[in-house]
Formats: C-alpha cells, structure tokens, sequence
C-alpha cells in the first residue's frame, strides 16, 4: 500500500474504531455537553486550546441560494468568540475585466471573421499589437484546454497563450486531428440555440401539449367534472418513459451554486453514477433567460445519468418546462420537481417545500410535466414535511404511488423548520419506503398501471462515509442513497464506498483533486480574463466545503459527523495544513497554484458567514 493512501480501516492501521450503532436521544443526553458535537484531533496536531464553539444538533443550520442540499451555514469555531452563522446575503460578486478588450473577431485571426460594428466605430480594440501590449503577464504552465482539446477558443485571449502561440509566424499552434477526437470524447450536452432561445423571449415557441394538459387541470381545479373526465386517460397514457434504475447507483444530489458542471464532471471520475443539474426556476426557463439554460448544461461523461432539478409553484410551468426540456435537451435521464428547498423565497411562493402542504397542486404539476416530458421520466424530491414533529411524507408517498406516474421520490429526512438541524431521520425514510412499496403491491392489479415501472426509493441525508451509505442501502425498502455536503467535503465518498473502507487522502492527493476541479473549469468558463476569473470564484466556493474535510489520520476517533467540530488542528505537513484553513484568503491563494495571480480587483466573499473568518 503506498504511503499516499493510508486506509485507516485497514490491518495497516489497526487502530480504527469499532463501528457502533447511533445512540438515542436519551443517550445523547448523556453525553458531557463540552463534548457534544466536537471532532476530537490527536494532542500532538492540536493548535492551541481555544474552546471550540460547539455546533449542536439544534444549531447547525445549512442553507443553500436555491437548492436544499447546496449549504454549510455551520460556525467553526475558529473565529472570533461570536456564532457567525446564516448566510452573506449581500456578498458582491465582481469579475475581473481587461484594460484593453479585443474585439471577438480577432480571437482566432486565422478565421478572419467580419466584425459587424466595424473597426472605426467597435468599442473594443481591433489591433492586436495594442492588446498584447496591455494584457495581463501570462500563466505559467500549458492551456488545459489547449492541453485536452488540441485548440484553445480563447484564442489570442487566453491567459496561457504562450503555450500554443507562434510568435515568429504570429498565429496559434492548432493539434486539428485531437481536437476532432475530443469532440467525440470530450464535449458538452444540452446546449440550445440562439434561434431557440429567441424563439421563447418572443413567446414563439410551440407547446402543443402543455396546451392541452394545462385545460384539463385548470378543469380540475376548478372542479369541472365533465371535462376533468380526460385526466385518467391524460396522466395514464403520456408517451413511453426511458426505465430509470437508480439501485444501488452512487447519486450526487442536486447543489446550487456548488454543483455546477466542472464539479459534477470532478463527481464522475471519482466514481459517481448519477448527478443532477442546479436548480432551475421554470418561469426564467419559459422566458429564455440565458442564465437559467446554462443549468441543464452537462458534461458528455454524465450521461446516462443525467437529470435536471426544476422547480415551481404552478402546473403551467411545471407542463411548459417539460416541454422545452424534452425537445431541447435529448441527453437528459430524468426531470426532477425539487419539493423540499426549505429557504424562505421558494417557500412564500408556494414552490421548493411549500408544495408539502398542498399535495393536490404538487401531483397537477407532476403529473402535467409527466405528460409534456416526452419519453423523459419525472421524479421529485421531497422532505418530511414543512413542520417538526409533523411528518406528512408517509401520507404523501401514498398519494404520488396511486395518482402520480412519477418514476422515482427521494426523501431528506428533515422538516422544512428543521433545515439541516438535528440529524436526518433514517427511520422515518424507511418507514416511508416500506409505505411506497406496500402500496405499489396493493396496486399490482390496476390494469392501468401493467406499464408502470417500479418506482425507486432514495433516502438523503447526512450520509458522509461507506458505513452511512451500505447501513442505508442494506434495508430492503431504500433502493439509493442521495450525497449532498458528504461529496463536497470528502470528493473521494465514492471511492470509500466502492472499496467498503475509510481511505485518508493525503495532501497531494486532495491538491490533485483541486487541480482537476480547475482543469474542468477552465475547459468549460475559458481561459481568457473572464473564464479564469469564474473559475477562480467557482473553485473558491467548491473550497468553501472541501477544507472542511479533518483527515482521518489526525483524529483520536472516527468516523465523525457533519456537524461535529474539529478544535484548532495542523496538518501532518504545510500543505494539509493550508488545505484545511477556514480563512477564504488561503482558499485564494490554493486558486493561485492553478489560476495565476488572482489580481488587485478579484473579490471573494464567502457565501456563507461561517466561512468569513480571517486570520489575525
């Protein structure tokens, strides 16, 4: 076994703890309070003895921009004395931008394209000279978009320039024959065209059959029984789905702002099976807002596997976005109604978990996206309910069985009031899933439903090691579990799962993790000014969780949890030591290493105040 990966598991280290059964409230409870929630680090990594601020079980809030699954919000107890928690809500997102801009015609002057404005009266530089002069230092390195694809579309802007351009014959140096090869192996799905687009600003754009659905609903909701008689054959007769399997599969839960496309693409090479888009609202999706057709975007290696999260409050959107999705986007495994975003903004509107307390609006919405989607299958993500102590998903789950044709219902197993306090609730998800089952075989004789496939069952949360995952997925009534924070903190999840043991990364190996992440930004956001400066920002927030992860080697006991705090800890070497910083100008400097200098006007602010801690 190399030094690189030692497996705290494994009879190399055979210190590693028994693994015990999670203890009960009463249990807990008995617990000394100045222990609770503390990740407890060998004496000899311990920093100083500053008190840890204690995150309980009540008090570790996690909330996302849009999505249910995409926050931290968790005070490390590295700072100030004071709980920082909640959100940066007014953080200022600023890009940085060149001096001198070249004209768009001159990227590639090769191509020799036309400039529409012309050079007299274009706002940006057609002289190439001038722009050379005035741009940024190059980075050191080779493009990695150069270095994947053999041509770099960045062309004269690209920050690594040096690497692919001949300066004495002043033109770019193109590998033609790779670049044709990567187009096959190495390229990106779901993208619409210009006249697509247009085609939904100016309100052009055909919906014949969500005309049709959203008539019967509205009949339906206003009570309209005569026409309401075309339901049944509505919802039971919608085009053949594609089967969705999700037994088994290794399933990264939808993230906003986190879970965009280089990280996804990161997700699969370490072993993920599933991913999901960020969410989109529909009504910007309908409109053709250029922001939110940039979310169903997904790299060649997601699919099969790959599904988009939406979510609204009304079954027009619901019918309208399945529509354009499913003749838009063929490379898409699924359409998922996210059900059980808790923040506040989606909850008002009556959308994310808002639609929990009104289950007869969530199942018109399913069921007209179930008829729009094509040969797209529907699913929907839910939670337990909107209020503690107040679990309506058992009663829920046996309303989507027998009304909806949905193909698959995740559960997190929290309240909306809960967030991401207390842990989920893994025996509440197996109750619900042993409901779903008993009420599918209750149905096994419905003529209409011969053509129903099983309906899959995934529980969500907290899961954040091999153990959580197989304890999960070895009751008979969970098909799959769904990994949210888990796979930002510790990528490697997957792994740990496939090879059924804790595998404690090295330092250089979580850097090589970082410099992939990069690498996949890069190839998708560009290399050019713009491009570098997302990547940066993107790399930043994806740090804003990865430095969270304690080694296993510096701990007195594993496994930990979520919300369980380390106390002030070094590394077994500098570089673990950086890795785990909570200050986001360390997370600068990581992007350094990849990114080049990030410059005077590059402006990161945590998204989250538990993450705003600066080092004195």
């Amino acid at each position: 076994m190399s030094e690189e990966t030692k497996r705290p598991g494994s009879p190399e280290n055979t210190g590693a703890p028994e693994l015990k059964k999670p203890k009960t409230s009463a249990e807990v409870e008995s617990v000394p309070r100045e222990t609770r929630g503390i990740a407890h680090v060998k004496k000899e990594y311990i920093v100083d003895s500053r008190p840890v601020e204690v995150i309980d079980d009540d008090s570790a809030e996690a909330a996302g921009d849009r999505n249910d699954d995409g926050g931290n919000g968790k005070g490390k107890g590295k700072g100030k004395g004071k709980k920082q928690r909640g959100q940066n809500k007014n953080r200022e997102i600023k890009q940085n931008q060149e001096k001198v801009q070249l004209c768009q015609s001159l990227v590639d002057p090769e191509l020799e394209k036309v400039c529409k404005f012309g050079a007299e009266t274009c706002r940006f530089t057609h002289d190439l000279g001038v722009y050379l002069e005035a741009k940024e230092k190059d980075i050191e390195g080779v493009c990695p978009v150069f270095n994947a694809l053999g041509y770099c579309p960045a062309g004269m802007k690209c920050r690594f320039l040096h690497s692919h351009y001949d300066g004495e014959g002043k033109k770019l140096i193109k590998d033609l024959t790779k670049y044709e090869e990567a187009k096959l192996s190495n390229h990106e799905l779901n993208h619409i065209t210009n006249e697509e687009k247009l085609s939904l600003i100016k309100k052009k754009f055909d919906f014949p059959l969500s005309d049709a659905v959203v008539k019967i609903m509205d009949d339906i909701q206003e009570d309209n029984k005569d026409n309401a008689n075309e339901y049944v054959e509505t919802r039971f007769f919608a085009a053949e789905k594609k089967k969705l399997d999700l037994v088994g599969k290794k399933i990264v839960s939808p993230l906003t702002t986190v879970g965009n496309l280089p990280y996804r693409r990161l997700m699969r090479t370490l072993g993920a099976d599933v991913t999901y888009s960020e969410m989109a609202l529909t009504l910007p999706l309908i409109q053709g807002t250029n922001s939110e057709w940039a979310l169903p975007k997904a790299h060649c290696s997601e699919y099969p596997g790959f599904g988009v999260q939406i979510a609204t409050s009304k079954h027009w959107q619901g019918a309208k976005s399945a529509e354009i999705v499913s003749k838009l986007c063929p490379s898409v495994s699924e359409l998922n109604l996210n059900s059980g975003c808790p923040i506040d903004l989606l909850y008002r509107q009556g959308s994310g978990s808002g639609l929990l307390d009104q289950p007869a609006r969530l199942i018109r919405i399913l069921n007209s996206m179930n008829y729009c989607s094509g040969e797209i299958p529907t699913t929907v993500k839910i939670r337990m309910g909107t209020r503690d102590n107040h679990p309506i998903a058992h009663n829920l789950v046996k309303r989507l069985v027998k009304e909806t044709q949905t193909a698959a219902i995740t559960l997190h197993g929290r309240s909306r009031q809960q967030r991401y306090t207390k842990e989920a609730n893994w025996d509440y998800i197996a109750e619900v899933g042993q409901v779903l089952k008993e009420t599918e075989q209750e149905l096994e004789d419905d003529k209409d439903r011969r053509d129903f496939q099983k309906i899959n069952f995934v529980g969500n949360g907290d899961c954040y090691n091999f153990n959580d995952w197989y304890k999960a997925v070895e009751n008979p009534y969970i098909d799959s579990v769904m990994v949210a924070r888990g796979a930002l903190i510790k990528p490697w999840i997957f792994e740990e799962i496939e090879a059924q043991q804790y595998l404690d990364k090295s330092s250089i190996e979580r850097l090589e993790i970082v410099k992939t992440y990069a690498d996949f930004a890069m190839q998708h956001w560009g290399t050019d000014e713009y491009g570098i400066a997302l990547s940066r920002r993107f790399l930043c927030e994806f740090l804003s969780f990865f430095h969270r992860y304690i080694p296993y080697g510096i701990l007195e006991k594993y496994p930990i949890k979520l919300n369980e705090r380390p106390e002030n800890w070094k590394g077994r070497d500098d570089l673990e030591t950086l890795l785990g910083s909570n200050d986001y100008k360390d997370w600068i400097k990581i992007s350094e290493m990849f990114l080049g200098p990030a410059g005077e006007n590059f402006n990161f602010t945590p998204k989250h105040k538990s993450s705003s801690y600066e080092k004195k």
